[in-house]
């Protein structure tokens, strides 16, 4: 029995040393790895938390405190133009009409594919912009219109947002009208007073009448209000392309039924006080024709540049500039802002046209809207050889067709056609119409439908009646309403997009061939930046197309303007916010940052209160527009391919141009 109990120690001892090997060594499964999936749980956390803490100071912290901070830091604020105004006593006289331009009225969603299900009457664009990024191709299928008819697509209907909500704020944060809103009611003025003339921005001036009866509310409405308000006329406020459906609106109400309201001649005197336009684009914008040619401004190209292909390629199945075309050239509105009065205005190969922006001495030409390559926009015109791309062979030849499932219509040209625009060299304003034509036939022949680009020979012709006509104030009247007046107020002092220096895309699986080049660049002074050519303006429309006609086509008594309406030219000189707690500033001239401008809010208000442009001292004005020939009085006669008189040829507008200069001393 003893020789059988002699190992047991040793077994006990074991034993131990197990159970002392394990409590030094717990077992791998009892420790717990930081994964990727609990340090992305940890951020969010964390942000959550930081986030609820803001939120909670913000809420609990008194009203006046982020005042108290910003004027702690910047010394005290100014009095809003409103309050100032009330101060001195002024009262609510003339009801108010907004007109809102392209892109910052809401539209939302009344009838739609499966797609878009659940979103009866949801905003498809402004406010969050929540269905872009939950469901993008549903989103741009109902956003586009159709391409035959410029109106719905079968089974689609987006409509305007109605109300002063449907321009106040574009998206959360984001001020379009609520500035001049709040300000107006401090003096005031209510909804019964103010009144947002919303429509679907997207589609043709006429057509907005054709499918929503858009142009017979805001008549009726307008009717409405100076019944309600003691025969008191209305000031209208248009602004950006909403400056040219207001314009088509005053040659529309006073046109016989059908094609017009059939107000009468006398319609817009008996209700209308004062035009007050903001950011008008009167004569177009060379944006836009970037816009259509290559989905492309100057923002963009450099976005392109920064991250080649991101925004070309079908990059998470997206194709975003394709997209982005495709939308658009379905959206007539856009050709409503193509450059129009051609070479006349704008100028031609050897003329600048007017820029107002003084640049270190180059050789670029301001009137080539269009230049393939840097040397292109640098040449003299003798020296450009030029193969004329309208009779080019078009074809469905490309390489690739990886993006063939959106369509564009870049897919009829091929090779061959695409090589020829390329070929062509250059395009000024009197070509692109042409350019136009050849990439986009059918946008385009609904575009001739609806807009006219040129400088009408005889207003008398029965041809100008036509509706087509009433947005270009070369080829219209203004109203017979001597009482009337009009203003131009816009921003000045910003670079502003004149003309584009292009090439070829250097990959052939897409099916935008054509971007600007981002690495054409002048010296450090230059008006040459990132292929772009920028002159006076306020960043989006340059002075010559916002100011010239109040300036010099419709100053006086003139054809475009018999019975002498009033005009004003009322420039803001652009100063940016000083730091970041002034937001998008005071005293912005930037195109829709202007909208939030104190000094023009004054205006608006004085004018509305029952000012004359007299009262407010005439015309404000910091840029060369009045130093500018009156070159529509020249426009008489058509040449023999009726595209502009003879007179008007480049080479003479720049003897009138000198011929002023010397008269002037300068």
């Amino acid at each position: 029995m003893l020789r059988h109990r002699k190992p047991k120690p040793q077994l006990e001892e074991h034993d131990e040393e197990e159970k002392k090997l394990k409590s030094e060594d717990p077992a791998p499964t009892s420790k717990k790895r930081w994964s990727c999936v609990d340090s992305c749980c940890w951020f969010i956390g964390l942000i959550c938390s930081i986030w609820w803490l803001l939120l909670f100071l913000y809420n609990a912290m008194p009203a006046s405190f982020p005042q108290y901070v910003t004027e702690a830091i910047t010394g005290p604020l100014p009095d809003p133009p409103g309050v100032k105004l009330q101060k001195e006593g002024l009262k609510a006289k003339h009801p108010v009409v907004f007109v809102p331009g392209i892109v910052t009225g809401g539209l939302e969603l009344w009838e739609g594919h499966h797609c878009a299900d659940g979103l009866f009457r949801k905003r498809l664009w402004g406010g969050s912009f929540g269905e872009l990024y939950k469901r993008p191709l549903c989103w741009v299928e109902h956003m586009s219109l159709d391409n035959e008819t410029g109106l719905d697509p079968s089974g689609v209907r987006v409509r305007p947002v109605t109300g002063l909500v449907a321009a106040d704020y574009f998206a959360p944060g984001y001020f379009v009208w609520a500035v001049l809103i709040a300000n107006l009611a401090r003096i005031g003025y209510e909804e019964k007073t103010m009144y947002m003339a919303a429509y679907d921005w997207r589609i043709s001036f006429q057509n907005t009448e054709v499918r929503d009866q858009t142009l017979s509310r805001i008549k009726s409405n307008i009717e409405l209000m100076v019944a309600t308000n003691g025969g008191k006329k209305v000031v209208v406020i248009p602004h950006s392309m909403g400056v040219l459906y207001f314009l088509h609106f005053m040659k529309w109400v006073e046109s016989p039924a059908p094609m017009g309201g059939g107000g009468g001649s006398d319609w817009c005197a008996k209700h209308i006080k004062a035009v007050m336009n903001i950011g008008g684009p009167f004569l177009g914008v060379p944006k836009a024709v970037t816009g259509l040619f290559s989905a492309e401004a100057k923002d963009v190209a450099v976005a392109r540049a920064l991250a080649p292909g991101f925004l070309d390629k079908d990059f998470f199945r997206l194709q975003t500039l394709l997209h982005v075309m495709r939308m658009t050239r379905t959206w007539d509105s856009t050709m409503s802002m193509i450059p129009k009065g051609g070479d006349v205005i704008w100028g031609g190969l050897d003329c600048n046209g007017a820029n107002g922006r003084q640049c270190q001495a180059e050789n670029f030409n301001y009137g080539r809207i269009v230049s393939f390559g840097k040397d292109v926009a640098e040449a003299e015109s003798s020296k450009i050889e030029r193969t004329d791309f309208r009779g080019a062979v078009k074809g469905n030849n490309f390489a690739n067709g990886s993006c063939q499932d959106v369509w564009t219509e870049y897919q009829d040209m091929g090779i061959g056609g695409i090589k020829a625009v390329a070929d062509y060299k250059v395009y000024t304003a009197g070509s692109i119409l042409d350019l136009l034509h050849f990439i986009a036939p059918k946008m385009m022949k609904r575009g001739d439908a609806h807009f006219s680009y040129g400088i009408a020979e005889n207003l008398d012709d029965p041809e100008y009646q036509h509706y087509k006509y009433w947005s270009n104030p070369l080829e219209t009247r203004l109203p017979h309403a001597p009482e009337m007046e009009i203003y131009s107020m816009y921003g000045v002092g910003i670079p502003t997009e004149r003309a584009y220096v292009y090439k070829l895309s250097p990959t052939t699986d897409c099916n935008i061939p054509f971007q600007i080049d981002t690495s054409a660049d002048g010296d450090d002074d230059s008006c040459l930046q990132g292929g772009v050519f920028l002159v006076n303006g306020d960043e989006t429309v340059p002075v010559l197309s916002a100011g010239y006609m109040c300036a010099k086509g419709w100053r006086g008594k003139t054809r475009f303007n018999p019975s002498g309406i009033p005009t004003y030219v009322r420039e803001y000189d652009h100063a940016p916010p000083a730091t970041l707690l002034e937001g998008r500033g005071t005293q912005s001239g930037a195109h829709v940052d202007i909208m939030g401008n104190f000094a023009l809010i004054e205006d608006i208000i004085r004018v509305a209160a029952g000012a004359t442009g007299e009262d407010l001292g005439g015309d404000q004005v910091y840029s060369d527009i009045f130093k500018w020939p009156k070159w529509t009085d020249l426009a008489s006669q058509s040449d023999e391919q009726g595209h502009r008189p003879p007179i008007m040829r480049p080479e003479l507008i720049l003897a009138a141009i000198e011929d002023e200069m010397w008269q002037s001393g300068r």
